[in-house]
């Protein structure tokens, strides 16, 4: 690089700068976020659980409240149930996918389960974070009442409280109520060629 060439990037780069401490100095509020992971791509609970793991580090008390998943015998919910127990509560109310227990009665009972807990730990003062990992596919097949989860996060969440609601298919109504929302895209992955989910990269 010439010093010519030095000089206009060191240019470009204050002006940026600049542009962006003036943009950051208007931002000030701070609130408990809602946020909303889907679409049809891979990250949605991976995001979540990142977020755990940054609550961690910054020593704010987090739960954990699965839908749908069951049992599954996931990395997440092993290493933070034997190393993390008292920074991050992990709860598990579903019985497995859908399609798997084939009876929406338990699915329904399931989800209402897992709703009445989130709802414990979202009320908590001592809880600063809570991941709904997987809700909104028990808002999708209609196993909990949209207008209620909405309205509970709208106008009973503790102000300061952050709450992140993660699966595909996310309700419009809750698109609106959030404060961020992702929409993680599929271009391509292995299942479509036969390979299986692989143990550390889905679960």
């Amino acid at each position: 690089m010439t010093q010519d060439e030095n000089a206009r990037h060191t240019e470009k780069m204050r002006k940026i700068k600049a542009a962006r401490d003036k943009m950051m100095a208007g931002k000030t509020e701070e609130k408990g976020l809602i946020v909303v992971n889907t679409g049809p791509g891979k990250g949605k609970s991976s995001s979540g659980f990142g977020m755990i793991m940054r609550c961690i580090a910054h020593d704010m008390p987090c739960a954990v409240v699965q839908f749908i998943k069951g049992n599954w015998d996931t990395g997440e919910k092993t290493f933070l149930r034997t190393r993390f127990a008292d920074e991050c509560r992990f709860f598990v109310s579903g019985e497995g996918f859908t399609w798997e227990t084939q009876d929406r009665e338990r699915d329904i009972a399931a989800a209402q389960r897992g709703w009445d807990i989130a709802k414990r730990q979202i009320l908590d003062p001592a809880i600063q974070f809570v991941l709904l990992d997987e809700i909104n596919i028990a808002l999708r097949y209609d196993y909990l009442d949209i207008d209620e989860v909405v309205d509970f996060l709208l106008h009973e969440k503790p102000q300061m409280t952050h709450v992140c609601l993660t699966g595909r298919n996310a309700k419009p109504e809750l698109i609106e109520a959030a404060d961020l929302v992702t929409e993680m895209t599929l271009t391509k992955h292995p299942f479509r060629d036969g390979v299986k989910a692989q143990k550390g990269v889905e679960f």
